[in-house]
């Protein structure tokens, strides 16, 4: 019998994966059945939920960057940079 695929096991999801899953969540390039589960995980955690709301507030607040992108749009790629390199180990 061939073993499931790691994705398909999964039905639900934990603070430490939030945590690794936020910045494609934020920016929507997570597959819908995740987006479901963050969340549902959303819904009955309160540290995720302020995690995300005080991720959004940083990026947000990020100081003007390049002059030639729009100074929301620099920051918010500066920031997501930063955490992908982050959560890659750099």
């Amino acid at each position: 019998m061939a073993e499931p695929h790691m994705h398909d096991e999964i039905d639900e999801v934990t603070c430490r994966e939030f945590v690794e899953l936020v910045t494609d969540y934020w920016e929507g390039a997570l597959p819908e059945r995740r987006v479901e589960l963050v969340e549902q995980h959303l819904v009955m955690c309160d540290w995720c939920k302020t995690y995300l709301e005080q991720f959004e507030a940083t990026v947000e607040a990020m100081p003007m960057a390049a002059a030639e992108e729009s100074p929301a749009a620099a920051n918010e790629r500066a920031l997501l940079a930063a955490f992908r390199e982050r959560r890659a180990g750099g």
